[in-house]
């Protein structure tokens, strides 16, 4: 079937659920393009506002209606998408949509309130549930997330399908192995996590653990635009062992995930977790919470630990640093796990989807917004 993908992903900042639909439009472009089977000549159109960057997807892109954001989409997105199927890849979609299918990425707004502002959570619950009501079905990422929207009743379970992302972007860009140097680095000394304030992702439990003086040697890269200060601010004091290099470009990343200890990820719940999987992509193991997603999504490649114990995250550093063979063990059975996580097969799953709930009609058939 032919549709047409909610484009407001293209004007937005940068934003985890944003890359994720980006990879999906790539993905499409090419398993069309590919095809001489059942997929060649799918329309499949962007529509997108005025301030999108239309060079960032593989896909044609309309450019629909004057206005930007959330009235772009709730006004002259619905009205260019009728007739059509209309999919939404990042959590949001116009509220009186039927004829269609929204992607979200996890129910955190329900289940971990304390992290998202009011005016974000409630926005995004009344969309997810209007979304879950009206239209023909819900995406989402894991089975753990599809277990929380089930659960929550926000759809039924058969209307709710499990799409995994991707990881195989990381192999895209070269790494660029200078970052090491610049900050000090050698390769297996540090640890890498993503610097983060909100409560679920449960950041300050690792620089808890690394002022412990067992890790006293050892680094803690925290990557990303919350540094040092707004820990402190926070009341969560980093020692001199934590490093805080801010933002970091896509080749920068790949050298510190590459030549880590471990990638790792403490957070009271995932939706799917995307650190750890893309640090098993490129070989090294992951240190994570036994929740949400994350033991589904790092299968063998990881060890667990206690999100509420300090000590229990030293203890499997170490054990990381000093049993080279259970290092490398974990390295190989993770990287051959995430194999499957693969945008192609995302995409193709997509249109699994689409097909099965949306299946063709005949020409005079057409459906409303």
């Amino acid at each position: 079937m032919d549709f047409c993908i909610n484009g407001r992903f293209l004007a937005g900042p940068p934003a985890a659920t944003y890359a994720v639909a980006e990879h999906l439009a790539r993905a499409l472009a090419i398993l069309v393009a590919a095809s001489d089977g059942r997929e060649a000549g799918r329309q499949i159109h962007v529509l997108a506002p005025r301030n999108a960057r239309t060079s960032d997807v593989a896909l044609p892109v309309e450019t629909v209606g004057r206005r930007i954001g959330n009235v772009w989409e709730q006004i002259d997105l619905p009205r260019a998408a009728s007739g059509r199927l209309l999919i939404n890849l990042a959590s949001r979609s116009p509220l009186l949509l039927r004829h269609g299918l929204t992607m979200v990425h996890d129910a955190q707004v329900f289940t971990t309130p304390a992290s998202y502002s009011l005016a974000f959570r409630s926005t995004l619950k009344a969309n997810v549930r209007l979304a879950g009501r009206r239209q023909l079905g819900l995406l989402t990422v894991s089975e753990f997330a599809r277990s929380e929207l089930v659960g929550l009743r926000l759809a039924p379970a058969g209307r709710v399908h499990v799409i995994p992302n991707g990881v195989d972007h990381v192999l895209r860009t070269p790494a660029q192995d200078d970052i090491l140097p610049r900050l000090g680095l050698v390769p297996r000394s540090y640890a890498l996590a993503l610097a983060n304030l909100m409560p679920h992702k449960n950041i300050p439990l690792l620089i808890r653990a690394f002022a412990r003086p067992a890790l006293a040697g050892m680094t803690l890269v925290l990557v990303g635009g919350t540094g040092r200060d707004a820990f402190a601010a926070a009341g969560v004091t980093a020692g001199a062992n934590v490093v805080f290099p801010g933002y970091v470009s896509d080749g920068e990343m790949r050298a510190l995930q590459t030549h880590a200890l471990a990638v790792c990820t403490p957070s009271l719940t995932e939706g799917f977790g995307m650190p750890p999987v893309e640090g098993l992509k490129l070989g090294t193991p992951a240190v994570i919470a036994p929740r949400g997603a994350l033991p589904e999504v790092c299968g063998p490649g990881a060890l667990q630990a206690d999100p509420h114990d300090p000590a229990a995250w030293e203890a499997a550093l170490l054990r990381l640093r000093d049993d080279k063979g259970l290092h490398d063990s974990l390295a190989r059975d993770g990287q051959a796990f995430v194999a499957r996580f693969t945008w192609q097969e995302a995409a193709r799953r997509l249109l699994d989807v689409i097909d099965a709930v949306a299946p063709v009609k005949g020409e005079s058939g057409r459906h409303a917004p």
